[in-house]
Parts: C-alpha cells; sequence; structure tokens
C-alpha cells in the first residue's frame, strides 16, 4: 500500500499520502528450530563401516562440532584441518576467515574417511567431502545426505544441516552464556544476529521452569 500511495503521489494522482504516518507492523523474527542433545547424539551415531556411511558420519559429526554452514562444508579442503591442534579454518561469508575447534569425536570420524578418501578417484579433488568417484559434494547433495540419515536413525523430523548449526550454537550458549564467543564460532559480523540464540535459550529455560517450578505448574492450588 505505501508503495502504491507513493507510485501516486509521484504520478501527481494524489496530494496528500494517508499512509506516511502509519507504521508497518513488525515482523516477529522466527526462532531458529533446534535439536535436544538426545536427537542430535541419535543422528550422529551413523555406522561407519561402509566408505558412505564413514564419509557421513565426518560430515554430520562435523557440522555439529563447528557448528560450519552447509555452503562452508561443501567448500571445505584438506589444508585448512589442522588434526594435531584440532582446528578448523573456515572461509565464511564476505571471505572472511576464522579458526574454530574441532571435537575429539569429529577429529576421529575425519581421521577414517580421509584414509578412504585417498583411495578415490585420482586423488587431485582438494576437498573434504567427495562421492566415491572422488567428484566434490554439492550443497544439496549434503542436504540430502543429512535428510537420509535424519530418516534412518528415527528422528521425529526432516533435518537440515542449519539445524545442526544452530544446535551448536545454543548448546554452546545454554553452557556458557558468552554470546561474544558463539559469535566468534558462528563467523557472525554483527552480534545482533548471534542474539536470536539468546531468545532461544530463555525460550528453553522460561521451558525448564514451567516444568519445575511448583508455582508455574497448574493445578497446585494457586
Amino acid at each position: 500500500m505505501r508503495r502504491l500511495f507513493r507510485f501516486l503521489r509521484d504520478q501527481n494522482q494524489l496530494r496528500d499520502d494517508p499512509t506516511q504516518s502509519v507504521r508497518a507492523p513488525k515482523v516477529r523474527r522466527r526462532l531458529p528450530e533446534v535439536l535436544d542433545i538426545d536427537q542430535v547424539l541419535a543422528l550422529l551415531d551413523i555406522p561407519d563401516h561402509s566408505e558412505i556411511g564413514a564419509r557421513d558420519r565426518a560430515m554430520l559429526e562435523l557440522f555439529y562440532a563447528s557448528g560450519l554452514r552447509v555452503s562452508e562444508l561443501a567448500g571445505l579442503t584438506w589444508d585448512r584441518l589442522d588434526f594435531s591442534a584440532g582446528m578448523v579454518r573456515v572461509i565464511g561469508k564476505g571471505q572472511r576467515e576464522r579458526m574454530v575447534p574441532v571435537g575429539r569425536h569429529a577429529l576421529a570420524a575425519l581421521k577414517r574417511w580421509r584414509s578412504i578418501h585417498q583411495t578415490l578417484g585420482d586423488g587431485s579433488e582438494a576437498r573434504v567431502f567427495t562421492s566415491l568417484t572422488g567428484k566434490a559434494l554439492t550443497v544439496r547433495a549434503i542436504q540430502k545426505r543429512v535428510a537420509y540419515w535424519s530418516r534412518q536413525q528415527g528422528l521425529d523430523q526432516r533435518v537440515h544441516p542449519h539445524q545442526l548449526r544452530h544446535s551448536f550454537a545454543s548448546h554452546i550458549l545454554e553452557s556458557s552464556g558468552d554470546l561474544r564467543a558463539v559469535q566468534e564460532l558462528l563467523g557472525h559480523a554483527n552480534l545482533s544476529t548471534t542474539q536470536i540464540y539468546t531468545h532461544l535459550d530463555f525460550q528453553h529455560l522460561a521451558k525448564v521452569y514451567d516444568q519445575t517450578h511448583p508455582r508455574a505448574r497448574k493445578g497446585t492450588g494457586d
């Protein structure tokens, strides 16, 4: 409506714009969907005795261990992984670089996948996650694998890679309360982007309060 009236005014069809004094409603910011720890552990418990299983286990472990975006994981090359230091160098949005820790479970899964990866194709592909023919996986292919394992592992929802990133951020913030650290780990340019997780954390605390506080429970004789 604002655009319409602005256009009519610019075309000299109207002298007064009735929408100028009308404030637009605030759009409620949607909270990210996260998995609880039990759901994450169930998802990560992928049998890795096959080549595909080893690859996908490493992929999902790294998603949750380091909170990577799916594009960051798809573009990751072996030279950015420091196994001795347990760190990964990530090239994020705007070509911003950050160093993120990699947990021991993810490191173990990556080492297992690396031993398989070295035998695939002609060995010229530098990217970490590839098909069994040595071709780098696309973002879409990675999304499909995450969705596949969410079904296989019995989760009651279709999981997408960003949910693992959200879960990583939420679980770190819930344990530490350090918003600045979470901002650095996620590679957010602005703290305001990271603050969405404080709302999520408060929502979790409110739920715990409602479930545990005697005065919050219904039917306790207010």
